[in-house]
């Protein structure tokens, strides 16, 4: 905590003073961001950093392994959509970038379940399950990377089960993007219409 609270202090002192206005417009105007990311909790992976913007300028949303649900309008908690449905309604982004990353450890749990906390990790993972299905069928060389990518494409997949998230995307107000950051070589790929990712 000491480390965090030098941090803020540095912040403070250096950060606030050349950043002040920007804050302070943005504490008047409200957020109006441009692209809402869902990315992993994974500490290594910022998309702020990745993307180099200012406050303001991202609406994001992390969770274990960047996997958004389908859509389950029910009595239960639903952190990620309800933060969709803010991001998508409410601030009406235009643009939805699904993030994933290389070495994830919640992907590696779902290839391997052994390695998953039972409570709440594995249940949450069942949600890409299909990508692991997906990978085991093909056998590829790299079933680690090759599972993350299928991750991303699974929860671009369930993005489109919330009808104002499809309605959007049907009539141009939205986008949606697949990438991934591979944290060993700082290399971001984008998901191409073919399927495949390739470096941005």
């Amino acid at each position: 905590m000491d480390a965090l609270i030098e941090g803020y202090r540095h912040f403070r002192a250096e950060t606030w003073p050349e950043r002040r206005a920007l804050f302070e417009r943005l504490a008047e105007r409200g957020q109006k961001p441009r692209t809402m990311v869902i990315a992993c909790s994974d500490s290594r992976v910022d998309p702020t950093m990745i993307f180099n913007v200012a406050p303001g300028e991202l609406f994001v949303v992390r969770n274990v392994a960047n996997l958004v649900p389908p859509y389950m309008p029910d009595a239960e908690f639903h952190g990620t959509s309800a933060a969709l449905e803010f991001g998508v309604t409410v601030l009406q982004v235009p643009d939805l970038i699904v993030l994933g990353h290389g070495m994830c450890g919640g992907i590696r749990a779902l290839l391997d379940p052994s390695l998953a906390p039972p409570e709440f990790v594995g249940p949450w993972m069942s949600i890409a399950r299909r990508a692991r299905d997906r990978v085991l069928a093909c056998d590829p060389v790299d079933p680690q990377t090759a599972c993350e990518h299928e991750g991303v494409k699974v929860s671009l997949e369930n993005l489109l089960t919330f009808p104002w998230i499809a309605e959007r995307v049907a009539d141009g107000r939205l986008k949606l993007h697949g990438a991934s950051f591979d944290i060993r070589t700082g290399v971001l790929e984008l998901l191409r219409p073919d399927g495949t990712f390739q470096p941005a």
